[in-house]
């Protein structure tokens, strides 16, 4: 993933083949609008370098706007999915979002169990859509079953502490410590809290996005926030922090490149409906808009390079929710 190493094919012996890229296994729900679930993940982590290895967890029923409903897979379904590719593809890291009931939360934990050395990055969506008792039931099978094996748990501030501090009774809320005290307290090491606000400076109004562990605040980068709302930027996060653990990035580092990736993937976004603004995974691939028909600007700067180079865009809202 550095751009300025050779590819690989020219460090190869004649007739050796390449190695693969890292492969990231995406436990996630199907997404018909494209922004998140199961399309999110794909395109996140082969725009990151890596490949994914998807398992459709249930059938969402949405738009770019909100989610409908859903229907369910059986639990044998999704674990027949995963085993047959496990058995054929040499495993770099696993990416656990929306998977649809507590009954498929616990096929997919029987799965992981059997690789507690790779990687977990887990996203918890908002719930909001379902029905109170299936909200209730979810998030105490996630809390039992997907936190212990979790490395990196994702999401946003508000979404977090109703999973893991749901009796919290203070004026203020917790901070990203405490939350990551919460998680630890069911076996995860970190948590990404996103959306954290902070004071607003005059007219302006930030949120923070940081990275804890029991300890303290590890690192982490703000947003500056705006009317526009996104679908799908949580999804692509955690997707994007999957692959380059996966991958072997150090973790700060692995966070810092994923909230740059995000953040210029919402700048880049688009609205396909008449819904919310949808990332561009892929906006290191396009020419520059100032690009003439001839063609003259240089070749498409990998995520990587962009995160690091490129200035940060004004013209679109970016929110992580």
């Amino acid at each position: 993933m550095n751009p300025e190493s050779p590819p690989v094919a020219d460090t190869l012996d004649p007739g050796q083949e390449a190695p693969p890229p890292a492969c990231v296994m995406c436990f996630n729900a199907s997404d018909p609008s494209g922004a998140g679930g199961l399309p999110g993940d794909i395109a996140t982590v082969a725009a990151m370098g890596a490949h994914a290895l998807p398992v459709v967890t249930s059938i969402v029923m949405r738009d770019t706007a909100e989610v409908f409903d859903q229907h369910l897979l059986d639990p044998e379904v999704v674990v027949e999915q995963a085993r047959g590719v496990l058995e054929d593809v040499t495993l770099s890291g696993f990416k656990v979002g929306f998977l649809g009931s507590a009954e498929v939360l616990g096929a997919v934990a029987e799965v992981l169990s059997d690789y507690p050395d790779a990687p977990l990055v887990s996203y918890l969506p908002s719930l909001s859509w379902l029905e109170e008792d299936q909200q209730q039931n979810y998030l105490e099978a996630f809390r039992e079953l997907i936190l212990p094996a979790t490395e990196v748990l994702v999401g946003n501030h508000q979404t977090l502490m109703e999973l893991l501090l749901p009796d919290w009774d203070s004026e203020r809320p917790p901070s990203p410590r405490e939350l990551a005290v919460a998680a630890g307290e069911h076996g995860t090491s970190y948590v990404l809290v996103t959306g954290v606000l902070l004071p607003s400076k005059g007219t302006e109004q930030f949120i923070d996005n940081v990275l804890a562990s029991p300890q303290g605040a590890l690192t982490g980068e703000k947003f500056e926030r705006f009317d526009t709302s996104f679908v799908g930027s949580g999804d692509t996060l955690a997707a994007a922090l999957a692959a380059l653990l996966a991958a072997g990035s150090e973790l700060q580092a692995a966070v810092g490149e994923a909230l740059a990736f995000l953040d210029q993937s919402l700048d880049a976004g688009f609205r396909p409906g008449m819904g919310h603004v949808v990332p561009d995974r892929f906006f290191w691939a396009l020419p520059p808009a100032d690009e003439d028909a001839a063609g003259q600007a240089d070749d498409a700067t990998p995520p990587e390079a962009a995160a690091a180079d490129e200035p940060k865009s004004k013209g679109a809202s970016r929110r992580v929710h």
